[in-house]
């Protein structure tokens, strides 16, 4: 007998995976305010305040430097030269991330784990663009994904499997996807 985990979203007895959209509100798309596309999106990133709470997170975080060899503080003083350029090329859709700092790291049952470590620059601007886009975007995936999703952790989709199993259901499935865009064609 094929186990369903309850409340998924779905409405409607339809058999098959293909519904029409009107029925999946976890495939709706995302919310969308008047000015949330294109130049409005660039915008809210460019906004000095979302600059700043990135970069206290970025500082917050404590990674090291990327290839460039600059931390936070040198990098807070090149921008205070350089912005001005690197906001233009990134209106203009010129930016170009560097390349990251590959390192290896153990694990801590044998073996190690290539870690790539992008520059502080390009970690300051993938977080202003994750507070930006992250409100937009997270209402539309599963209540049941946690994986990378903002207050969820594994914990929580441990402790919901479990809540499915003694609901009397007797199937969970765990899916990693490790190496799979590496394996990608």
């Amino acid at each position: 007998m094929r186990q369903m985990p309850g409340q998924t979203g779905r409405s409607g007895k339809q058999a098959g995976e293909a519904r029409q959209a009107s029925d999946l509100d976890e495939a709706a798309p995302p919310p969308r305010s008047v000015n949330d596309t294109g130049a409005g999106l660039l915008d809210a990133v460019l906004k000095r305040d979302n600059l700043l709470k990135a970069f206290k997170q970025v500082r917050a975080n404590k990674g090291a430097a990327g290839v460039d060899g600059l931390d936070i503080d040198q990098t807070a003083a090149m921008l205070r030269q350089c912005w001005p350029a690197i906001c233009k090329s990134l209106r203009e859709g010129t930016y170009r991330p560097q390349p990251v700092r590959r390192v290896m790291i153990p694990k801590p049952g044998g073996g190690e784990r290539e870690l790539g470590i992008p520059s502080v620059l390009d970690r300051l601007i993938q977080q202003a663009l994750l507070q930006v886009l992250q409100p937009i975007l997270d209402p539309a995936f599963s209540q049941h994904s946690y994986g990378f999703r903002p207050g969820r952790s594994a914990h929580d989709a441990v402790l919901a499997a479990q809540s499915f199993v003694q609901s009397g259901r007797r199937i969970v499935v765990d899916v990693d996807l490790e190496k799979f865009l590496d394996r990608l064609s």
